[in-house]
């Protein structure tokens, strides 16, 4: 059988009309795989890392990581970002604060009806009070033990608009290792695209708990047992 041998040395070079064309088309067709790459690289990096290799549900990531290919993913910034508490005591209000955090939530506000899901993590050795004494009792063993319990976490499992600005937000709180079902007053109070073009909301949520649920016991009944969490969210949206 005679051997098949291709040649391409009589094919003619394309004008230089078409190959800029071609070069034109190389460029936006990169510049697109570019921005399809970097949704995922965000995503994975930047809000679902901490959440993975079973921290939360697999099908939980997986819609964060859709939502970031939809455009409708945000990232938490905890610069401008307040994660909290208070609680009253026979010294009056003790409020914390805890300073290093990380999470997202998706938002679409043209189609209020779709799943929306909220993933927060938190490190509860970064908690912040008034006073030396008062922030070491409290992430000592009497009450968070950071050292055994060092993150708290949330995982939404439902999101029921009241109004168009107003929600609750269903999800599991885990807390000194216990997990246990909490409803979120959330408040959308600002959706603005700042002097950098970026898209951010700004909303607050709020909630009650019994800490006893979460076997924080101590000083039971001086320190009351009701425990007002509230978050503060500066979310981005990422561009693509």
């Amino acid at each position: 059988m005679a051997e098949c041998i291709l040649e391409f040395t009589n094919i003619d070079k394309p004008p230089e009309a078409d190959i800029r064309v071609m070069a034109d088309f190389k460029h936006i067709l990169t510049g697109f795989l570019m921005a399809v790459l970097s949704a995922a690289a965000f995503a994975e990096t930047e809000v679902c890392a901490p959440f993975k290799d079973g921290v939360v549900d697999e099908t939980i990531v997986s819609k964060m990581l859709a939502a970031a290919d939809d455009g409708h993913l945000y990232r938490i910034k905890p610069s401008s970002s307040k994660v909290g508490f208070c609680v009253d005591s026979p010294i009056g209000l003790i409020e914390g604060e805890f300073t290093d955090f990380t999470g997202g939530l998706t938002f679409l506000k043209e189609n209020l009806s779709r799943d929306q899901q909220a993933l927060v993590k938190v490190n509860t050795g970064s908690l912040e009070t008034r006073g030396p004494f008062i922030k070491s009792m409290l992430k000592g063993k009497k009450f968070f033990d950071v050292e055994n319990y060092p993150e708290m976490l949330f995982v939404s499992t439902g999101f029921k608009w009241v109004s168009k600005t107003e929600a609750i937000l269903l999800g599991e709180l885990t807390l000194h290792g216990i997990t246990k079902a909490v409803g979120f007053h959330v408040k959308l109070i600002e959706q603005a695209t700042d002097d950098g073009n970026e898209q951010r909301i700004l909303v607050k949520a709020t909630t009650l708990i019994h800490r006893s649920e979460f076997g924080l016991t101590a000083l039971s009944p001086m320190v009351s047992d009701s425990v007002n969490l509230c978050m503060s969210v500066d979310a981005v949206r990422h561009r693509s």
